[in-house]
Order: structure tokens, then C-alpha cells, then sequence
């Protein structure tokens, strides 16, 4: 009976990955198809709709979002929306979670400020990102403090902490693999 539970959590753990991941894509696409297929059906003939027409439409109209921020108008307008947002209690919250969630690990942001690195506390070493270094200036002037996000393993959250850039070690590693590693506990699958 043992071998045979054995099996079944081996073939779980080599199932469950790919399959949640290809169920996310899916849902992904399906989620995207649904919203936008009314508005396609709006402007092109039902005879001429196929399936996939919304995902490329909505991938196509967030091209166009992306290159339109960039117009003073639209900044401005995006700049007035941002504030609306930072006033209104619940939705300031929200807003500021995730506006500072995209840009602390957005990857294509790369700039030296947002380095994986190594933190040893009592003899641990913690793996942490550099997200504040301008917001530890401002805020222990010159102290030469620097923020450190320390994500927490298998959960969304962790916590950032101040500390001298003296007592960082660099790690010669990506953003996104950093990122696994702590996430994930160091339980990565081999490349």
C-alpha cells in the first residue's frame, strides 16, 4: 500500500506543475477571449470572428495602452487618477500594494537599485532584493541605510528592512531566479 501511495505522490508531483501551469494559461486566455469579444463584435462582422481574435485584440489594445502613457496628456491624466486613488482609504491601499508590487519586480525595470542580494543575520544568510535605496536616504538621512525586500517562502508577503549597504553581499543572480529561490524555500527543479 505504501508503494502504491508512493507512486501516486510521484506522479502528483510530476503532474501537478505542468498541469496548473497549463490550466493558468488557459484561464488566462479564456478570462481575456470573454472580455473582449463583445467589444470585437462590436466593430467586426460575426462572420469574420474566430476564436483567439479577443486574446490578439487584447493584446494588441494593451500595445496601444502602453505607448499612449507616454503622451504628456496621458501622463497627466494618469498623474491625476493616481492621486484620486491615494485619497480614497480602502482603494489607497489596494493601489499602493499594487502599484509598489509592479515596480519592485517588474524585470524589465533593470537598474542597479534592484540587485538580488545576500543579508546575514545571526549566522543566516537571507535573500533579499534592493528596492529603497532613495526611500532609506529620506528616511535616515545619512545613515547610508538601504531598503531590502526579504520575501517569505511560499507565501505572498515578506517584510523590507533598512540595514547598511556594508553588510550586503551581492549575488550573481537574475531578478526572476532570485525571486524563485526565496519563494520557493530553494526547492527549485533542475535545469
Amino acid at each position: 500500500m505504501n508503494k502504491l501511495f508512493s507512486l501516486v505522490l510521484k506522479g502528483l508531483v510530476a503532474v501537478l506543475p505542468i498541469g496548473l501551469t497549463i490550466y493558468f494559461i488557459y484561464w488566462l486566455f479564456v478570462t481575456a477571449e470573454e472580455l473582449a469579444r463583445p467589444l470585437v463584435l462590436m466593430v467586426w462582422p460575426t462572420n469574420y470572428y474566430f476564436p483567439g481574435l479577443g486574446v490578439l485584440t487584447s493584446l494588441l489594445m494593451l500595445a496601444v495602452v502602453g505607448l499612449v502613457v507616454n503622451f504628456y496628456g496621458i501622463r497627466y491624466l494618469m498623474k491625476l487618477s493616481q492621486r484620486l486613488f491615494e485619497k480614497i482609504p480602502l482603494v489607497k491601499s489596494i493601489y499602493g500594494a499594487l502599484q509598489d508590487m509592479m515596480t519592485v519586480f517588474s524585470l524589465s525595470k533593470k537598474t542597479e537599485q534592484q540587485s538580488v542580494v545576500s543579508l546575514e543575520i545571526q549566522g543566516m544568510q537571507l535573500i533579499g532584493f534592493v528596492t529603497g535605496e532613495k526611500m532609506g536616504q529620506r528616511l535616515f538621512g545619512d545613515q547610508n541605510l538601504v531598503g531590502v525586500y526579504l520575501p517569505l517562502s511560499y507565501q505572498i508577503g515578506g517584510m523590507t528592512v533598512y540595514v547598511s549597504r556594508e553588510k550586503l553581499t551581492p549575488l550573481d543572480v537574475t531578478m526572476e531566479e532570485g525571486m524563485r529561490i526565496a519563494v520557493t524555500g530553494g526547492v527549485q527543479s533542475k535545469k
